[in-house]
């Protein structure tokens, strides 16, 4: 009997809301799920290995990495805070990854960065792949550092990494501004599916986004990963009316792509 098209996946970021929903479905793909986190997780099942382990440390994160074939890196700051810890988990720990990565041979990792690499573009503006990056604080300026790193280890060891700049993946958007960056669970899965099985990747940078009606960004750079998403934030809209009161101009959250991130920082000595 075959197995499955990967022996063992590494899915950092376990304990965290999208860590816990892909270690629901990511079973499909690998033999063996390996699930890392600094914080605890539910005991493993079968098929599974979990492991505690502190990105910012170099010896577990190296012994973490051991026999592994792919890696979904979900593990980090997901959220604008005070840059010690970010610089730890977000900037540390993506360097003792890629170190891990490279050492264990390791061909291909898919990279949850974040579309607050981009945050202080305007929201009247279309951005792509191609465009500079703008972050929105210090957890868009580390998810910037990761996506570098990944453009580094590609270029100086041909380590294969999609950076997934991901948008709002959450059940329904709860905001007006989530309508366009919104990505549905169902997405992201497919997402990385196209980013794991895709033959040759390289270095990619593709939005995580559904095929949503007002969208702001623009996938053509992403195109070979063949990724077609599914749903919409279309069918939300209704919860959304347009209003005849529009946003002042100093109501910054409402005019930039990162929303009320580029009011939270930054936060250097907090």
């Amino acid at each position: 009997m075959m197995g499955k098209p990967i022996a063992t996946l590494l899915l950092t970021g376990a304990a965290g809301g999208l860590g816990r929903m892909l270690r629901e479905r990511v079973g499909a793909w690998a033999d063996t799920v390996r699930l890392s986190d600094l914080a605890p997780m539910a005991a493993a099942r079968e098929g599974e290995q979990v492991v505690q382990c502190d990105l910012a440390d170099r010896a577990g994160v190296l012994a973490l990495l051991d026999g592994v074939d792919v890696v979904l890196h979900f593990g980090g700051i997901s959220v604008e805070a005070p840059f010690a810890p970010i610089m730890q988990a977000n900037i540390i720990g993506m360097v003792n990854l890629y170190e891990a990565v490279h050492k264990a041979g390791v061909k291909r990792v898919i990279y949850a960065s974040s579309n607050h690499t981009i945050g202080y573009y305007p929201n009247t503006e279309l951005v792509d792949a191609t465009m500079p990056m703008r972050p929105d604080g210090m957890y868009g300026v580390s998810k910037c550092f990761g996506e570098a790193l990944s453009r580094y280890y590609f270029d100086r060891f041909g380590i294969e990494t999609v950076c997934l700049r991901i948008g709002s993946c959450v059940e329904a958007p709860r905001t007006r501004r989530m309508l366009s960056t919104y990505i549905s669970h169902d997405d992201l899965f497919e997402l990385l599916r196209c980013s794991l099985f895709t033959p040759r990747v390289g270095h990619s940078i593709v939005f995580g986004m559904s095929d949503n009606t007002a969208p702001w960004w623009d996938n053509r750079y992403a195109s070979h990963l063949g990724y077609r998403p599914r749903d919409s934030s279309a069918r939300f809209a209704a919860e959304f009316p347009d209003s005849a009161i529009y946003p002042g101009p100093d109501e910054a959250a409402l005019h930039f792509h990162g929303g009320s991130f580029v009011l939270d920082g930054p936060q250097y000595d907090a």
